[in-house]
C-alpha cells in the first residue's frame, strides 16, 4: 500500500510539474520584433496561480497565472534595438526567445490581393535578389477555419532574405521594406491574409448578432451549418468524377469545398488566425480585402466599420493605425455610365474614414488589370499604405491621401466640384482633359460629361445633354476609364454626389 500511494504521489508531483510547462502563441518566438515606444503586452499559459516574471534587456515585469493558467504582463516601453533575449519564467520552467529586436510592428491582413506573395508580383526575380534585410522579420498564420478561438498557430518569425521573402505577402513586404528604409528601424510583419475571405469570417458571432444589423446573413449560416454535409459532397464528387473518367468531356469536376471550415462562415477566421495574435502590441494594421463582399456593398458600409471596432477592443491596447486598400480597377473598361457592385464597395471603403479615427485608405483605380482579380504591381500598393503611415504614424511632410470630393455647387448647366486632399494641385494623366465623369438631372440618366480643371481644387463638368444637373459621379464603374490625380501622382478617389439607391442595397 505504502509503494502503491507513493507512486500515486510521484505520477502527481510529475504531472504537476508537466502542467507549469510555459506555453505560449507562435507569434512570440526567435527573431521577433516587439513594438517600440509602447507598453510590450506578453501573454501565455503556465500553472493556475503560478508567479511568472518575464525580462527582456534591462526590463522586468510579472504577472501571476489566473484560475485557467493565462498570464499577462506589460514589460514598459523601449526604443528601437536589439538583439535580445526575452525570458519567462514560472517556478521552476522557463523558456527564452532570442534575436528579438524593437521597431515597428504591423500586421498584414485581409483576402488574395494582401495574400498574394512577392514571388507573384512584378519583378519578382529582381526584388528576391534585393531583399537582404536582416532586420525586417516576417512571420505568416496559416489558413485555419474554426469556430472556437485557437491560442496559437504553427508558424515562426524569419529574417528577410531572398529566399524567405518569395513566399511572404507582396503588399506587406514592399509597405515594410518602405517603412523600415526610410525610419531605419527593425521592422515586423506578421501575415494572416485568406484569399477570397468575407469581411464577417474575421468577426465574432455575438459581435455580429449584438448589432442586429446582420440577421439575415447570420440566419442563411444557420440553415447552412444544419444542413450541409460535406461527407456526402464529396460522394457525390466522386460519382461525377467517376462518369468524367468515362468520357472525358469538358474539365474534371472541382473537389468541393467544406464551407464549415473556409473563409467565408462567420468567426471562423477571427478564431483561426486573428485570435492567436490578438494583443500582440503593434503600430497598426494594413487591410487589403473586399471583393468578396462587393455583392453586399451597402451592407459592408456598417460591416467593416464593426470589423475594425471590434478587433480595436479585442486587442485591448488603443485605436490603433487602419489603413486599407480600396479596389482596384478590374473587369472591362467602361467608358459609359454603368451600375457597378464594385463602385459601391469602394463608396462603402471611402465611408469608414469619416465614421472611425486612425483610418485611411490607398486608392489604386490606376493599378488593376481588367483580366486579372490579382493586379501584380504591389510595389505602389505597398508604397501608397506606407505613405499613410509615414506621414501620420510617423510625421513626414509628405502628401497620403487621394484628392476626394468635397462639394458641388450648380449654375445653370455647369457644375464646380471642389476637392480636398489635392496636395500641389489637381493634374491628370495621358491626356490633358479630365476623363471619368457621368452627369445627371432628376431623371437619374446619367451620360458622360466634359470636365476642365478651373483652379488647384476644382473642376467643372457639364454636358450638352442634360440641362439642369444635379448630381455627378467619378469613376463609377468596375474597372473605369479615368485619368484625374494630384501633381504628386495619387489618383482621385472615386465618388458619387449622390445617395440614390444603388443596386446592392437590398443585398444582406
Amino acid at each position: 500500500m505504502r509503494t502503491f500511494g507513493l507512486s500515486l504521489l510521484l505520477l502527481a508531483v510529475f504531472a504537476s510539474h508537466a502542467a507549469a510547462e510555459i506555453r505560449t502563441s507562435a507569434v512570440f518566438g526567435d527573431s521577433m520584433v516587439l513594438q517600440r515606444n509602447k507598453p510590450i503586452h506578453i501573454w501565455g499559459w503556465a500553472d493556475a496561480g503560478a508567479s511568472v516574471e518575464i525580462k527582456l534587456a534591462d526590463q522586468t515585469a510579472t504577472a501571476k497565472a489566473d484560475a485557467d493558467g493565462r498570464f499577462d504582463a506589460a514589460l514598459p516601453k523601449m526604443s528601437a534595438g536589439g538583439p535580445f533575449e526575452l525570458s519567462i519564467q514560472a517556478g521552476d520552467d522557463h523558456v527564452t526567445f532570442k534575436d528579438v529586436l524593437i521597431g515597428e510592428v504591423w500586421v498584414c491582413s485581409g483576402q488574395s490581393n494582401m495574400q498574394w506573395a512577392v514571388k507573384q508580383s512584378n519583378d519578382a526575380d529582381l526584388e528576391a535578389l534585393a531583399a537582404k534585410f536582416p532586420n525586417i522579420r516576417m512571420i505568416s498564420v496559416p489558413q485555419v477555419g474554426v469556430q472556437q478561438p485557437k491560442d496559437s498557430f504553427d508558424g515562426q518569425w524569419q529574417a528577410c532574405t531572398p529566399e524567405s521573402v518569395r513566399e511572404f505577402s507582396g503588399v506587406g513586404y514592399f509597405f515594410g521594406r518602405q517603412i523600415h528604409q526610410t525610419l531605419d528601424v527593425p521592422v515586423g510583419l506578421i501575415d494572416n491574409a485568406w484569399g477570397g475571405s468575407a469581411a464577417e469570417a474575421w468577426v465574432k458571432r455575438d459581435v455580429l448578432k449584438s448589432s442586429g444589423k446582420f440577421d439575415e446573413l447570420l440566419e442563411r449560416w444557420k440553415k447552412t451549418e444544419a444542413t450541409f454535409d460535406y461527407e456526402a459532397e464529396l460522394k457525390k464528387h466522386e460519382e461525377r468524377l467517376a462518369k468524367w473518367r468515362e468520357n472525358k468531356n469538358g474539365k474534371a469536376p472541382a473537389r468541393p469545398r467544406n464551407v464549415l471550415t473556409g473563409q467565408h462562415r462567420p468567426a471562423n477566421l477571427y478564431n483561426g488566425v486573428l485570435n492567436p495574435i490578438i494583443g500582440y502590441t503593434i503600430e497598426g494594421v494594413i487591410w487589403y480585402q473586399g471583393e468578396s463582399n462587393a455583392s453586399r456593398a451597402y451592407q459592408y458600409r456598417e460591416l467593416f466599420p464593426l470589423m475594425i471596432d471590434h478587433w480595436r477592443d479585442e486587442w485591448k491596447q488603443d485605436d490603433f493605425s487602419f489603413y486599407w486598400v480600396q479596389l482596384a480597377d478590374y473587369k472591362s473598361e467602361r467608358s459609359e455610365p454603368t451600375d457597378s457592385q464594385w463602385a459601391e464597395l469602394r463608396e462603402a471603403q471611402t465611408m469608414t474614414m469619416s465614421k472611425l479615427e486612425n483610418t485611411g485608405e490607398a486608392v489604386i483605380i490606376d493599378l488593376g488589370e481588367a483580366s486579372d482579380i490579382h493586379p501584380k504591381n504591389k510595389q505602389d500598393v505597398g508604397k501608397r499604405l506606407a505613405r499613410w503611415a509615414l506621414a501620420k504614424n510617423y510625421g513626414y511632410d509628405i502628401p497620403y491621401q487621394s484628392p476626394t470630393y468635397e462639394s458641388m455647387s450648380v449654375k445653370g448647366n455647369l457644375v464646380t466640384l471642389k476637392f480636398e486632399h489635392v496636395g500641389g494641385g489637381l493634374d491628370t494623366f495621358d491626356v490633358n482633359e479630365p476623363i471619368g465623369f457621368t452627369i445627371a438631372g432628376e431623371d437619374q440618366q446619367f451620360v458622360k460629361a466634359h470636365a476642365k480643371i478651373t483652379g488647384k481644387d476644382t473642376i467643372v463638368v457639364s454636358s450638352d445633354q442634360v440641362a439642369n444637373p444635379v448630381a455627378v459621379r467619378y469613376a463609377w464603374a468596375d474597372n473605369p476609364i479615368c485619368n484625374v490625380q494630384s501633381v504628386e501622382g495619387l489618383p482621385m478617389t472615386p465618388f458619387r454626389t449622390d445617395d440614390w439607391k444603388g443596386i446592392t442595397a437590398d443585398a444582406k
